[in-house]
């Protein structure tokens, strides 16, 4: 078992690197926009959207060319359901998480639209180039529906994405291209390095890398949103939170899952959609219910925190008896 400590080292050293890099690219990017004069409803709704999504869309693109999809569909399907039961939970239990009025209104309803579309596509037990394609139709959908709601709103952008915006520094152009080149660079080889060791991981327990995709490496691209989400509530801003996972859900289905199905098809066992899609649709109906049924105001409550997070505890349980 000794030689399994080298691989859990990759793997903290490439979620470390993964989250950096990631960073450099979105702040570059960023200020490339700003400095070409692109407004910042635009860089919010594309770069800033799309860019906190990288590290999941890197890992499934190279776990996909080495052959590992179902690595990319148990952390694309498992980070989904940590994002909701562990990020949604532990910070609900530490402030009630208010329902913003633009969550409820648009980007709620899509996100049970978008994993009732991603099961009817799995039903089959097989994600083809066909199924991936459609996938990123509806990506393509949403993107041009959320941005035609912002743009036509007085309000503005939405919190989650305003609080990102303001929190990226001003550069020069030539200083935000080296990061955007840097960033990438080192983005790419931490995720190799990420998928390399979370391989090795399931190989020397034995276990399909589905599993390892859905447990360690769904946590580890879900403690950025943690942090986020968690540092929302601290600083008085709980509505920020919701919105934050819900957004990243949405990306995570329509612009994550389809990257290993459009590469090459999958083929699922039966757990993967009755155990592992019945849990994300589970937990994504959770939140319907707590923003329209349960209380007299949409709010998360900390007692419905701690039932998403025993929730998310409960179904890791059950994976790891697996291991």
């Amino acid at each position: 078992m000794t030689s399994i400590w080298v691989p859990i080292l990759a793997l903290i050293g490439g979620f470390i690197a993964l989250v950096w890099s990631a960073d450099r690219l979105l702040s570059g990017a960023a200020a490339v926009a700003t400095n070409f004069g692109v407004s910042k409803m635009m860089i919010g709704l594309t770069v800033v959207a799309v860019g906190t999504s990288a590290p999941e869309i890197l890992v499934a693109l190279t776990a996909s060319l080495e052959g590992n999809p179902l690595l990319a569909v148990g952390n694309a399907v498992g980070s989904n359901i940590a994002n909701i039961g562990l990020v949604l939970g532990i910070t609900a239990i530490i402030a009630p998480l208010p329902f913003a009025q633009s969550v409820l209104k648009t980007e709620l309803p899509w996100l049970l639209a978008a994993t009732l579309l991603v099961l009817a596509v799995m039903f089959n037990l097989e994600l083809s180039r066909t199924d991936g394609l459609i996938l990123f139709g509806a990506l393509v959908l949403v993107l041009y529906v959320l941005m035609r709601a912002q743009f036509a709103s007085s309000d503005g952008l939405p919190d989650t994405i305003a609080e990102e915006l303001d929190e990226l520094p001003e550069m020069p152009t030539k200083r935000a291209a080296v990061w955007v080149v840097v960033g990438l660079v080192i983005l790419l080889i931490s995720a190799d390095i990420l998928v390399w060791a979370a391989s090795s991981i399931a190989l020397t327990l034995g276990v399909s890398e589905m599993v390892i995709g859905l447990t360690v490496v769904a946590v580890g691209t879900s403690l950025p949103e943690l942090a986020a989400t968690v540092g929302s509530a601290l600083k008085g801003h709980p509505e920020i939170a919701i919105g934050n996972v819900v957004g990243s859900n949405i990306l995570n289905i329509l612009a994550v899952l389809p990257v290993p199905a459009v590469i090459s098809a999958v083929t699922l066992e039966p757990a993967a959609f009755w155990r592992d899609g019945g849990m994300m649709l589970a937990m994504t109906i959770a939140l319907f219910f707590f923003a329209y049924g349960l209380n007299s105001r949409p709010i998360i409550t900390r007692f419905e925190g701690a039932v998403m997070l025993m929730g998310w505890i409960g179904y890791n349980a059950l994976l790891v008896m697996e291991i």
